[in-house]
């Protein structure tokens, strides 16, 4: 391959490296694995992350879910990472963060950004006036001055399209990034995703099973020998799944010899438990319990990986139960193939007819059919 991006002697005296991202947990369940190559590839330099936030606002009410980004609770926990810039999420603190950053005079910043990477570039380079500084570089018109300005801020560019083929899963796509800026080359297995959970989360899910009744000693659980966790919410309207459709997907599993009895634990993001609440509050479901990993990340994990199975919407939680090992079943749309649950053994994909249609469009007959018959 071509000379790495970022050369041997800026690696060799580099102390430390600044990565800025516009981290998912999706992203980061496969990133993490590139983070943790480099640190093995270059261990005498210090990680650092900056995570920003695209919801930036000035509304202060957004602000209570936004500084509690679950993301936050798992980079905290990595080994490999010895600083996190977590306070992006207003103008001020933001603005705040910068200088911050500024103060540690990094070597080496990449930015691994691939919305709007001209800003990026350009933060980049204020971060780090005189460091050696890489990020994305997507093409710019003629008349685009100020992203071609900001573009020149750079030592060494990378197109992050540039190198994608037909089938390509997105932990290959993170893999050639690396390859390309440090050299460094994983094999397929090290590209899993993974997750260490702290024992006390797993101790508090068994015992928030065991409340429930719906741990290993319950006679109703031991009677059906059945768990689901199904998760119907993703930051986009376009990945959701509507409540209307968990219920009635609740009912066709009682109705059906092989899932009758079936506990459900019935994944909801933290800002929309009330409504909710509300909703499931018009059945009489004693077969379901709400759940929302509120205090934090390692709860969703940790309870993922108590079940018998997992039916999600196209986000983090498919591809985090590919990382705790139970088998899951994915609700797509056919516009990202590549970030399809990596584990083909332990996931089935049901995609939308119509590469238009939402993850609404997938019903509740398509799901049992795979049910009963896996």
């Amino acid at each position: 391959m071509a000379t790495q991006l970022v050369p041997a002697d800026v690696l060799k005296k580099a102390d430390k490296i600044l990565f800025i991202a516009h981290l998912a947990l999706g992203d980061f369940t496969y990133l993490q694995n590139c983070f943790k190559a480099f640190s093995e590839a270059y261990p005498s330099i210090k990680i650092h992350i900056w995570v920003d936030e695209v919801r930036r606002t000035t509304n202060a009410a957004n602000w209570v879910h936004l500084k509690k980004y679950a993301l936050y609770d798992w980079l905290a926990e990595c080994p490999f990472i010895e600083k996190v810039y977590n306070q992006t999420y207003s103008p001020a603190l933001f603005q705040q963060s910068i200088g911050e950053a500024q103060q540690q005079n990094y070597p080496l910043v990449v930015s691994l950004s691939t919305l709007r990477p001209p800003m990026y570039a350009a933060l980049a380079r204020q971060i780090s006036p005189h460091g050696f500084v890489v990020g994305m570089k997507k093409s710019a018109g003629l008349l685009a001055f100020k992203k071609r300005s900001d573009y020149r801020k750079l030592d060494a560019d990378l197109n992050p399209d540039g190198n994608l083929k037909p089938g390509m899963h997105i932990s290959d796509v993170y893999a050639g990034w690396f390859e390309q800026l440090f050299g460094t080359v994983g094999d397929a297995p090290s590209r899993f995703p993974f997750v260490t959970i702290p024992p006390d989360w797993q101790r508090e899910a068994k015992a928030q099973l065991q409340l429930w009744g719906f741990d290993d000693r319950s006679p109703v659980r031991s009677s059906s020998g059945k768990l689901l966790f199904i998760n119907p919410y993703a930051k986009n309207n376009k990945r959701c799944w509507p409540l209307e459709r968990v219920v009635e997907l609740v009912e066709a599993l009682q109705s059906s010899d092989k899932w009758r009895g079936t506990r459900c634990i019935v994944n909801v993001v933290p800002e929309e438990m009330a409504v909710a609440k509300q909703f499931f509050a018009r059945y009489a479901m004693e077969q379901v319990r709400l759940f929302s990993a509120e205090e934090n990340f390692f709860e969703l994990p940790a309870m993922l990986k108590e079940c018998d199975l997992i039916v999600s919407v196209e986000t983090a939680v498919m591809h985090l139960a590919n990382a705790v090992h139970v088998p899951v079943v994915a609700l797509m749309r056919q516009k990202n193939p590549e970030w399809i649950p990596i584990d083909k053994e332990n996931s089935i994909v049901i995609t939308t007819s119509n590469r238009r249609h939402w993850v609404k469009a997938i019903t509740v007959a398509q799901v049992m059919t795979v049910l009963i018959n896996r």
